[in-house]
């Protein structure tokens, strides 16, 4: 199993993760929230190097699904992909050996979310 493979697998792992009672914020949410932007910065930088297609922001639009969020958490989770995405595009214009080691980093972060997020708070 591939890496990008293994880290899919825990963003949806992630994603079933339980679900307070009350209307208080998760103590998972932080974590999911860097998650989505993690998967915006990833989305921007695999593009930029050469991945073709939308890997990235359908593995967002899988953990939506699976969250179901309200319509103002829905927009935290969009702002926060759209927040990674765009904190690469001002800095590298084409790809180079430093927005590789950045996918590299994201790619570990995402997986050591996923991993945590699921182990501490999954069903």
């Amino acid at each position: 199993m591939t890496r990008a493979s293994l880290f899919l697998a825990a963003c949806l792992a992630a994603s079933t993760a339980a679900r307070p009672a009350l209307a208080t914020e998760a103590p998972f949410e932080p974590g999911l929230m860097r998650l989505a932007e993690v998967l915006g910065s990833l989305h921007f930088l695999r593009n930029l190097c050469g991945e073709k297609g939308n890997q990235w922001r359908v593995e967002m639009e899988r953990l939506l699904e699976s969250e179901n969020p309200d319509p103002e958490r829905r927009a935290r989770f969009i702002a926060s992909f759209n927040r990674g995405y765009r904190s690469f595009g001002g800095t590298y214009t084409q790809c180079t050996a430093s927005a590789i080691e950045a996918i590299s980093r994201y790619t570990k972060e995402g997986e050591t979310l996923t991993r945590d997020i699921a182990s501490r708070y999954g069903n």
